[in-house]
């Protein structure tokens, strides 16, 4: 074991649900993409620098059939994240403290491995180890998990930070490093003319320090190490341990220049065929800051025309809610965040209204296939290039495996021991969906914890009552319902 002294032991770096981590999503992308991922219900996951374990244990949680290994140099994130598994009771998940350059084949097998935020803080001989420890263990239909900090976007990143770096050099305390290269910053910035490129550059990068917590700045902007990469040059030493490069975890999102027509002429007049090249330019074009690449074995045959027979096997979901406009005669489906769409098309109107009434479970898209045919989307080329669009539109979810969500909220409703636990200390509560919700309202966080499947509804109001006295019961009793609503569609409650 080696000795060196680690900065996350001494100012602990927030834990974190990260849903495009999840297995669920890595099967998604790989099946996709034609391969056969293992089964997320019976598969091994690998988290290097696993932290506390925040990610890694709600996975645990959810999917008990599977069985989850962490590991982290930090020992006190470390013994943090194993009390909360022996208190959780948890007995498929096991974290421990080690270094990246101590472990090897002793852990045996994994057929999704992740290592999100290492990448580009850590020296290159970490690097280099952490892609051959994916080439060594991961099974031959496995998939990584990779994020790190890219090229070109991240020059800005790295000029902003040696600023920040040459202004607080000396100070020692984590606060005051924070505080100081922030003001830093904003004095800066007040230097700049209104309007000015460069201000509105670092006003950017300000607003989106500001609203982290501040070890994030200390650790991210302020540590020792910083590397980011052009994304070939990630993807040429992956190569080195026998992997390509699968994905994204995410598809791009509608505005991406990669489905710009005149561009994409350019891309494969300039590079023929040369996925990585094009992608490479897509970036140059992006001015990306930030990757998290899939890799998978450079054996497997991997198809990037997503068939019909793909989509087959996988899972879909949507948060739309839709509504009727009364004078187009259009269907209208609006997603949380105010993202909508309208359309007259029969296929899709049937697919949305089937996965919103089905939220927050999947469907299969095997089962539900019938009576999209009757309804006029049937899964052949066309149909398939419309989930394609939906998807990429963000109205449908790809899904690889089913969520232990509940169907409807019971008469005694019950959320997760993940997130009542979590409504004990934290303020927010993964779901089974592996996203966050927050619990900054008390009402929202004394309920939470109530919902253990033993009460009713009589029975919560009463213990609502005993634990917010302050609170007015016909208030209390009001906001039951829609509370209970909101954890459903969350994914909090347990099937």
């Amino acid at each position: 074991m080696h000795t060196l002294q680690n900065p996350y032991d001494a100012v602990a770096y927030p834990g974190l649900a990260f849903p495009h981590t999840h297995p669920d999503r890595l099967a998604a992308m790989a099946i996709l993409h034609g391969l056969t991922p293992p089964a997320v219900e019976h598969c091994r996951v690998l988290e290097v620098a696993c932290n506390e374990g925040a990610n890694l244990i709600p996975m645990a949680y959810a999917i008990p059939g599977a069985e989850f290994v962490g590991f982290d140099l930090a020992g006190q994130s470390i013994e943090r994240g194993q009390d909360r598994i022996r208190e959780l009771g948890l007995h498929n998940i096991r974290i421990f403290q080690s270094d990246l350059l101590d472990v090897g084949a002793e852990l045996g097998r994994f057929d999704y491995i992740i290592a999100n935020g290492l990448y580009a803080w850590v020296p290159e001989p970490v690097r280099d180890r952490l892609l051959a420890l994916c080439g060594e263990l991961l099974t031959p239909n496995g998939i990584a998990f990779v994020s790190y900090n890219a090229l070109p976007g991240c020059y800005l990143r790295t000029m902003i930070r040696e600023m920040m770096l040459t202004k607080v050099g000396d100070i020692e305390d984590p606060a005051e490093r924070v505080s100081g290269a922030l003001r830093f910053l904003r004095f800066l910035s007040g230097t700049r003319p209104e309007g000015d490129a460069f201000r509105m550059l670092l006003e950017e990068q300000l607003e989106r320090m500001e609203k982290r917590e501040p070890p994030v700045t200390y650790h991210d902007e302020l540590g020792d190490c910083y590397h980011p990469v052009h994304f070939v040059e990630f993807v040429k030493q992956a190569q080195k341990y026998g992997l390509q490069y699968l994905s994204e975890a995410e598809l791009p999102p509608p505005p991406d220049p990669c489905y710009r027509a005149d561009l994409r002429s350019v891309l494969e007049s300039e590079a023929p065929g040369e996925i990585l090249k094009q992608e490479q330019m897509l970036d140059f074009v992006r001015m990306r800051m930030y990757r998290e690449t899939l890799l998978c074995r450079q054996d497997r045959v991997l198809r990037r025309d997503f068939p019909a027979e793909h989509f087959r096997r996988l899972f879909l979901a949507s948060q739309v809610t839709s509504k009727l406009d009364e004078e187009t005669g259009k269907m209208v489906f609006t997603l949380p965040g105010g993202i909508k769409m309208e359309t007259n098309h029969p296929g899709a109107i049937a697919l949305l209204k089937e996965l919103e009434a089905a939220w927050p479970r999947a469907r299969s898209v095997a089962g539900i296939e019938p009576r999209l045919a009757e309804a006029g989307l049937p899964l052949d080329e066309d149909g398939a290039t419309l989930l394609m669009r939906l998807a990429v539109a963000k109205m449908i979810e790809l899904h690889g495996w089913q969520a232990p969500v509940a169907e409807c909220i019971a008469e005694r409703p019950r959320a997760s021991v993940i997130s009542r636990e979590e409504a004990q200390t934290r303020s927010k509560a993964t779901t089974l969906l592996h996203s966050t919700i927050s619990l900054d309202d008390p009402l929202v966080r004394s309920f939470l914890k109530l919902l253990d499947g033993t009460r009713d509804r009589g029975q919560l109001l009463d213990a609502l009552r005993v634990e917010l006295p302050s609170s007015p019961a016909d208030e209390i009793a009001r906001g039951i319902e829609p509370c209970l609503r909101s954890f459903h569609r969350a994914g909090v409650l347990e099937a």
